[in-house]
């Protein structure tokens, strides 16, 4: 289970810089959606055996991560009818260099004194790290909304990763709390993404300093 566990969070690692790298919008958001896959089986596989819980919360977070969120933001993708990320604040290959930077902290972060336990040797601590850092990449460095709308996504399943750790002391109540958050969150934005389209009929983000009171 171990060896399947760093596979998977090994995967997650490349599928961030393939996100940092990618100009084209409906890849990205596929990558953050093959992300949603990946991390709905963790639950499943990292702890060694199944349980009704693991199960519910695999089962939701693929459901929300990999299909229904995906599946908005791809249909606001449509509706806004743009398909690139064209002038990011960083260009995409100092993005990609930027992000195996932090990936490369967030290794060496795990083998400080007191962290040198198995969820760090799991990789599961430096990957949570890593992708949180890589969503907030995205998240300062992209004009188009949708594409800060992922950079939130993977912040998020940073945060989801760290939480795993954590899986067997939380209830299932809190868990399927924090998706519904994200899903509600994921929801006001899509709507939001449509009224900037509709007002400036594009999403730049930096069209917003034109309103005015």
């Amino acid at each position: 289970m171990p060896n399947l566990v760093n596979t998977i969070l090994v995967i997650v690692l490349a599928l961030n810089l393939f996100a940092l790298g990618n100009s084209r919008l409906m890849s990205v958001i596929r990558i953050v959606s093959a992300q949603g896959v990946l991390l709905g089986l963790l639950p499943l596989v990292m702890h060694g055996h199944i349980t009704i819980a693991a199960l519910l919360a695999a089962g939701v977070g693929i459901i929300l991560k990999a299909i229904i969120i995906p599946s908005m933001m791809l249909r606001a993708l449509r509706d806004a009818d743009i398909k690139r990320e064209v002038e990011p604040l960083i260009g995409f290959l100092p993005s990609i260099i930027l992000g195996a930077l932090a990936t490369g902290f967030s290794l060496l972060f795990v083998t400080l004194p007191g962290l040198a336990d198995e969820a760090a040797v799991s990789l599961v601590i430096p990957t949570s790290f890593a992708t949180v850092l890589v969503g907030f990449i995205l998240l300062t460095t992209r004009y188009k909304a949708i594409s800060q709308v992922v950079g939130y996504l993977v912040l998020e399943n940073g945060i989801f990763i760290f939480g795993l750790l954590l899986v067997e002391a939380l209830p299932l109540v809190v868990e399927m709390g924090v998706l519904l958050d994200l899903f509600v969150g994921i929801f006001v934005i899509s709507i939001i993404v449509n009224h900037i389209n509709a007002a400036f009929s594009s999403l730049d983000t930096r069209h917003l300093v034109s309103l005015k009171e």
